[in-house]
């Protein structure tokens, strides 16, 4: 198996293991036990783990778990990450991508900040409140590969990707997972 295609499989499980068919309980055991994931990650080759979130308080708990060699406060979507350009082999957003959350086009910043051949993987809601944001971000990224700044590795649906909260949904709802690769 090539180096690339080994990174992109460990980097796929890790995201898609954090949505499977889950209580809520479940999932935060799955953020409180994630320094398993991160010695996995090492054992590929990651080494530097910077994590940016636009609350203080997530990035005290963060610094308390002791993961990570970076951490900085900033709300996506309002400039430029405070992170340097084409550093990162593999950038991760989970949960923000959503209507009332983050606007889609901080994708771009998002690809700024991977290396060259890097991998970018990001998620979204399917539910019917987040389907007009999906859209908008899906054009956004389809106009970003014909723009030549990344392709699309994978695009996987996940139907039970998280449980439903508003009145009009109950079970779970579906969401995606796409991997980009920078060109």
């Amino acid at each position: 198996m090539s180096a690339d295609t080994n990174t992109f499989e460990n980097v796929k499980a890790v995201i898609l293991s954090c949505h499977k068919n889950t209580t809520s309980e479940e999932k935060v055991n799955f953020y409180n036990t994630w320094a398993e994931n991160y010695d996995q990650m090492k054992r590929h080759g990651f080494r530097n783990f910077v994590g940016i979130d636009g609350s203080q308080a997530m990035l005290e708990v963060a610094r308390e778990s002791g993961l990570y060699q970076d951490l900085k406060q900033c709300l996506l979507g309002e400039g430029q990450l405070p992170v340097q350009q084409g550093l990162f082999d593999v950038v991760v957003i989970v949960g923000a991508l959503s209507v009332g959350q983050v606007h889609y086009h901080v994708v771009r910043e998002l690809c700024k900040s991977a290396k060259p051949r890097g991998y970018i993987c990001m998620t979204t809601r399917s539910n019917d409140d987040n389907l007009q944001y999906k859209s908008s971000l899906e054009r956004e990224l389809k106009q970003m590969e014909e723009e030549g700044l990344w392709t699309c590795v994978e695009r996987s649906q996940v139907e039970d990707w998280e449980r439903a909260v508003s009145e009009q949904e109950h079970g779970y709802i579906s969401g995606v997972v796409y991997i980009y690769k920078k060109l």
